[in-house]
């Protein structure tokens, strides 16, 4: 659950100070040495930059935290609006988990500056405490205890959207809360069940097509995954948004494999440790449906989502295998470990039949994307110089920073088979990930597509405003896309707050 939050155009002034207990404060890069002789408490913010040495325009990389004359914590940091979104999320989260170290139930936000940075600065602020303060899933005899109940801001007197603002850290929350969970506790028939009841909370359309519906239909490629697990719980689930006044759709696809043990070539410990994350490509999906349903993106959303396990069984399928996919396409297996692009295939075959204006999909894919990038970005193919102009926007304007990646098709040469249509991949891993977007291309009908490779969906320490090392990449930037992608094609009712900067 979120904090609820309470705003009030008051200055931090008017609060009763012996009252606060955890405090964070937001003043503007700008503001100089006299400007804090009129903000409370900043006595012990001049003697920490002091015995620091540091100037207040340090702030914007580097928070302080003081305590307070009435026992309490404050949080100092400034917001610079010439920062990439990026830095000024990894600063503001900084600054906040120094004080939600100590689990309280209450933070009071003061921000300082007028205009649209003042504005900005408390979306922020706001968004931060929120993704933060709120409990992830955890099996501890002894628990963290409740997370942070309610915010209190001050100062702002406009409105800086908080109800799109909240959406985009529920759809976060959601995609987290659900990577984390134990792969015991999120089979995919688990997982079909919570995906069901946030279809009936919310009114979704619903569909499932399970592993015996898709053997009928002549799903190969998603059934040779599938086959090797005990119970056959595995489905392409298919969920519908609607908005009356959308005129542009989208399908949002994501691998859903709630644990990868790389099957027949079989996956060391080292590396299947932490397999319960593969899934993250159809959380990102879903949160972001759960997200533009909270907030009202006026565009239809088809979401499938593509729930398996990768087990090593007597009827998992091998090294050398021949199958069929949905939509034809007959495919060699060289690696088992390579079962993402498997399901998607099928998945993506199934997207591009509704003939929608844009296909996206999201998968924690391949290896070759962590080497490339590490964990500080995810990488993107797009089908045209446009969607990957937007989609690089889109990352600068969320946070959630993209890399483009070349799709040319001479690489498919390396995908020649001489007894299938195509191979699933090849031993050698060279530029894999750029394989693997081409591999998948086969399977969108020739329809508008981005491939998002979650190389950002796990970073130690945390990533941008989020401070869990599973992040929730995806679906800020998400959220941001669409709304670019919409306002570019004229589309109506969009809201002039947006989700793309907190």
């Amino acid at each position: 659950m979120l904090a609820r939050l309470e705003q009030r155009a008051a200055p931090l002034a008017a609060a009763p100070a012996s009252r606060i207990r955890h405090l964070l404060v937001v003043l503007p890069k700008t503001a100089s040495p006299g400007d804090l002789a009129r903000l409370p408490f900043t006595a012990a913010l001049k003697a920490a930059l002091a015995r620091r040495r540091k100037k207040l325009a340090d702030l914007a990389k580097a928070p302080v935290s003081t305590d307070l004359p009435n026992g309490g914590l404050a949080s100092w940091v400034a917001f610079d609006p010439e920062q990439a979104a990026f830095e000024r999320h990894t600063a503001m989260r900084k600054a906040v988990q120094a004080l939600l170290a100590e689990h309280p139930r209450e933070i009071v936000v003061a921000v300082y500056g007028t205009g649209a940075a003042c504005s900005e600065a408390a979306r922020a602020a706001v968004y931060a405490a929120w993704v933060n303060g709120a409990r992830l899933p955890q099996r501890k005899k002894k628990s963290d205890g409740p997370g942070l109940a309610r915010i209190v801001l001050y100062g702002v007197d406009a409105d800086i959207g908080a109800a799109a603002l909240r959406a985009q850290a529920e759809g976060n929350l959601l995609c987290r809360e659900l990577t984390v969970l134990p792969p015991n506790e999120l089979t995919p028939g688990a997982y079909r069940a919570r995906v069901e009841q946030l279809a009936e909370e919310h009114g979704w359309g619903h569909q499932e097509y399970d592993v015996a519906r898709l053997r009928k239909m002549g799903a190969g490629a998603f059934v040779a995954v599938a086959q090797g697990s005990d119970p056959e719980d595995a489905a392409i689930v298919h969920l519908a948004y609607r908005h009356r006044a959308a005129s542009r759709s989208v399908a949002l696809v994501g691998k859903g494999i709630c644990f990868d043990t790389g099957g027949h070539n079989l996956k060391t410990a080292r590396y299947m440790h932490g397999m319960h994350e593969d899934m993250n490509g159809s959380a990102v999906a879903l949160a972001i449906v759960l997200a533009a349903a909270r907030s009202k993106l006026p565009v239809n959303i088809d979401c499938w989502l593509a729930l398996a396990q990768n087990h090593l069984s007597p009827r998992a399928y091998k090294q050398n295998e021949v199958v069929k996919a949905l939509n034809g396409t007959t495919i060699e297996i060289v690696h088992t470990d390579a079962e993402g692009r498997m399901v998607l295939a099928d998945t993506l075959t199934l997207a591009a039949r509704a003939r929608p204006d844009l296909i996206v999909d999201f998968a924690t894919l391949t290896g070759s994307m962590h080497v490339a990038l590490g964990a500080r970005y995810s990488g993107i193919f797009a089908t045209s110089d446009q969607l990957a102009r937007t989609a690089l926007a889109a990352g600068a304007a969320s946070g959630e920073r993209v890399c483009v990646f070349p799709m040319d098709e001479d690489y498919d040469e390396a995908l020649d088979s001489t007894i299938a249509d195509v191979k699933q991949c090849t031993l050698e891993g060279e530029a894999d990930h750029i394989l693997a977007a081409r591999f998948l291309k086969r399977f969108t009908a020739g329809r508008p597509w981005i491939h998002m490779d979650l190389s950002g969906s796990s970073c130690k320490g945390g990533l941008g405003a989020v401070a869990s090392e599973v992040t929730g990449f995806g679906v800020g930037w998400g959220l941001a896309f669409l709304q670019s992608w919409l306002a570019a094609a004229g589309a109506p009712g969009r809201s002039s707050r947006s989700t793309q900067e907190p």
